[in-house]
């Protein structure tokens, strides 16, 4: 329905039906007679009351608290000798949109909480849609799919008390030590943004870029903030979620609206597709990062957000990225958490928004979509009456690609995916925590990190679980466990704690 805003009465549209047919009163409902009851042949009554029952689509499991805008990226380097996307060449400008998140928060809760943010782009290639989701952090939590519901039930409520719980969290993180990486990231200052615009987007996961000539390349993205990456201090960030639950998604709507349009840089790091195979560690293991020596950051272009969402159910609420929206040249990598969410992603979108979800105009590719795929609820794309709905078919119907044409193929490259899964020399799950605790958090840095941890790991009743956060730690800098553990008077180390901690 259409709602005017500066119209004359002689211009105001008539108020209908879904249907289209006239509508009588706005205002009041049929009644039979002075006994004042509704009539059920009050259709238009029904229709706005069943209308309303159904206004919400099941929110998501995670990431459920966000907001975005629609933009642009534009290539501005040349980076043809590593991809033949269409949207990688220099000087293509394709439209954006960019959903940034909070995890583990429900849709109600403050977006100024301690968590990761989401940073997901669908870009609007000629090719087709390619999503690239990811977070402002560039590891994860853990490495293998399986976890990921544990994980998220872990951070979210018990379900005797539906309240959160300091205990599970630290129960699951200490028994699964390929967290302490990420969970570095989240206590420190990036894990209260002082806003969207003020942060690194990464795409997280390793993975595959592909050349005319059919060479293979892994590749890991960064958008890097040029309005700086800035961070709120807690008080700050506890203050807001009072005052202001919604901050993130104003300031962004803000800023936007007044012509601030926010933009980041986005860099690649370019692995050799044979350095995979012997490399120091792991290259597609989640919770790892590449260093910049090995392989610094090289230039691809620009994205700008400059619109915001005209409504928010229907162009952010109902936005579907998926990791398993890729364009030729674009692939996935071997990287057993991203094999996973190229299922799990696509089947969520399914169940919450429809079978038929990528029809949505906000979902819609831009270029012309051929399939055989039929039915289902809210279908309104169909092919021609004189097109087979079957593969092959000799009606001319659409035919797929030619595999030479697609490129990838690490599938079948027996000894890449045995070495990238087989132990490395450098497999730490404590090792690159500690580094970047040491090298590089400042002096201010680490003590308010210090003090975030304190007051974390505080809140566990356990003792048992308390002792174990405080040896995790131990593992990612000893000074950091020893200084955590005076924080917390929690005394000398028993015997049972310390063969605890030899599991890690």
């Amino acid at each position: 329905m259409t709602t005017p805003s500066t119209t004359t009465p002689s211009t105001t549209p008539h108020s209908t039906t879904q249907s289209g047919a006239p509508v009588v009163s706005d205002a009041h409902a049929q009644s039979t007679g002075a006994d004042g009851a509704i009539a059920l042949t009050d259709h238009y009554l029904v229709e706005k009351l069943a209308q309303f029952n159904r206004e919400r689509v099941p929110e998501r499991i995670v990431h459920a608290k966000g907001g975005g805008a629609f933009g642009t990226f534009k290539t501005t380097e040349d980076v043809s000798a590593y991809t033949k996307a269409a949207l990688f060449q220099q000087g293509v400008e394709t439209e954006t949109l960019t959903r940034f998140s909070s995890v583990a928060g429900e849709a109600g809760s403050p977006d100024t909480w301690r968590d990761p943010r989401g940073f997901s782009t669908k870009f609007y290639t000629t090719e087709g849609n390619y999503d690239l989701v990811g977070n402002n952090t560039p590891v994860f939590f853990i490495r293998d799919g399986i976890k990921f519901p544990d994980f998220i039930h872990s951070q979210k409520r018990l379900p005797g008390s539906n309240l959160r719980d300091a205990d599970m969290q630290w129960d699951f993180w200490t028994l699964s030590p390929e967290s302490a990486h990420q969970v570095t990231w989240v206590m420190s200052d990036r894990g209260l943004p002082a806003s969207w615009r003020e942060m690194q987007g990464y795409g997280s996961h390793t993975y595959q870029w592909i050349n005319d000539a059919g060479e293979r390349f892994w590749v890991k993205y960064h958008f890097r903030s040029n309005q700086g990456v800035n961070a709120m201090t807690g008080d700050e960030a506890e203050r807001l979620a009072g005052s202001d639950s919604d901050y993130y998604i104003r300031d962004l709507y803000e800023n936007i609206d007044a012509g601030n349009f926010p933009s980041w840089d986005l860099h690649v790091q370019i692995m050799p597709y044979a350095d995979a195979k012997d490399y120091r560690f792991n290259p597609f293991d989640l919770t790892k990062v590449w260093p910049h020596a090995d392989y610094p950051l090289v230039k691809v272009g620009t994205m700008t957000l400059n619109r915001n969402p005209e409504n928010y159910f229907a162009q952010i609420e109902q936005a579907a990225f998926a990791p398993s929206n890729f364009v030729p040249g674009i692939a996935a990598s071997p990287d057993k958490m991203l094999q996973a969410r190229i299922f799990s992603y696509a089947d969520a979108h399914r169940y919450r928004v429809g079978t038929n979800h990528a029809q949505l105009p906000v979902n819609a590719p831009k270029n012309q979509v051929h399939n055989y795929s039929q039915n289902g609820a809210a279908r309104y794309t169909f092919n021609d009456a004189s097109t087979p709905n079957y593969a092959p078919n000799s009606k001319g119907g659409a035919a797929a690609v030619e595999p030479a044409t697609v490129g990838g193929g690490w599938e079948n490259d027996g000894a890449l995916t045995l070495s990238a899964h087989s132990l490395h020399a450098e497999d730490s799950d404590f090792g690159q925590a500690g580094t970047m605790y040491r090298e590089v958090f400042d002096d201010g840095a680490k003590a308010r990190f210090l003090d975030t941890i304190t007051g974390a790991v505080g809140g566990v009743k356990d003792a048992g679980i308390k002792e174990r956060a405080i040896g995790y730690w131990t593992s990612v800098d000893a000074d950091l466990g020893a200084k955590l553990r005076a924080n917390l008077g929690a005394g000398e180390e028993t015997n049972s704690a310390s063969e605890a901690a030899i599991k890690y």
